[in-house]
């Protein structure tokens, strides 16, 4: 016959069991995410894309840990916090250290926004040397001409896509990160060389393929793609300082971005959660560098756009 505080020490065994398999499990899933496959459904890409949040089930762990009184579940505890920490505690503690030669402003204005004025005076408001933007349209661009102009007097446009610079462009040209099957009217990416006080400067301007989570999965293929293409062009540009600026549509942990990521600085402090702009979850909006430093990033509040602007401080090397 089982007593009644046998059963009790028998739940709470359960409840501890259950709590430590959960904090290892959560443990595994920050530091071998690379492992997760993505043959099916891209659940590694989906997996890092919101790698970040896997910290809220430290704090959820330890609740119930300390309402069922269990010291292994709080111990167990310590596993999942210090693999989020060694992933992200120098975006989420680090700070710039004060010293940066340019600032940029990116930012997907979203091709339906109803105030595009509204968005251009607060892109100006940033006092940024470069403002990038997406999702031009034809009616749009005079508006944003009118307003960026006088502090932004050099611009290049192509499709899209859009580059404002208070320091003087050269050299423009169009970078076609077209997958396949998409058409000659497709027109996301340029360069343009952008003459800083410290040196030149070549600036990527892109915006890659959207994804789509459904029934099958992370649907990334086109992106990726988008990506590889980008990444090949990257690679054999010389510029000694570059930049890459846009909507990249994937966080900078996601392995489908890898061909171009990889060969790029990512910021040194900063979430900068740009998307969706009701309820940012990711930064799919990023600044970043090769021989330049982007030593910290911000999202501003929201426009009309379903994007957050992300400002980025830049040290050129």
């Amino acid at each position: 016959m089982v007593v009644r505080g046998e059963r009790r020490s028998g739940w709470r065994r359960r409840w501890e069991c259950g709590l430590v398999a959960c904090a290892v499990g959560v443990t595994g899933l920050l530091v071998l995410h690379s492992g997760l496959p993505n043959r099916v459904g891209r659940l590694g890409s989906a997996l890092e894309t919101f790698l970040p949040w896997l910290g809220v089930a430290v704090p959820l762990i330890a609740c119930l840990a300390l309402f069922k009184r269990s010291v292994g579940g709080l111990v167990a505890c310590l596993l999942p916090a210090l693999a989020w920490l060694w992933l992200f505690g120098g975006l989420w503690f680090g700070s710039s250290s004060g010293s940066y030669d340019l600032t940029v402003v990116q930012h997907n204005v979203a091709d339906d926004n109803p105030d595009p004025a509204g968005t251009a005076r607060a892109l100006l408001a940033t006092d940024a040397d470069l403002v990038a933007v997406q999702e031009l349209t034809p009616t749009a661009l005079p508006v944003y001409e009118d307003a960026l102009g006088g502090a932004h007097p050099h611009r290049a446009v192509h499709g899209t896509v859009g580059l404002w610079s208070a320091y003087p462009i050269t050299d423009v040209r169009a970078v076609d990160i077209r997958p396949a099957g998409f058409p000659g009217s497709w027109q996301r990416g340029l360069r343009a060389t952008v003459a800083a006080p410290e040196g030149a400067v070549a600036v990527y301007v892109v915006h890659l393929p959207s994804i789509r989570l459904g029934a099958s999965g992370f649907a990334s293929a086109a992106r990726d793609e988008s990506a590889a293409r980008l990444g090949a062009r990257i690679a054999d540009d010389p510029a000694v300082r570059l930049l890459v600026v846009g909507d990249l549509n994937g966080t900078v942990q996601d392995r489908g971005l890898d061909p171009l990521t990889s060969q790029l600085g990512s910021p040194e402090a900063g979430f900068a959660f740009s998307w969706p702009a009701s309820l940012p979850v990711a930064r799919i909006d990023q600044v970043l560098g090769r021989g330049a430093v982007v030593t910290e990033v911000s999202a501003l509040g929201a426009t009309g756009s379903d994007h957050l602007p992300v400002v980025g401080r830049v040290r050129l090397g």
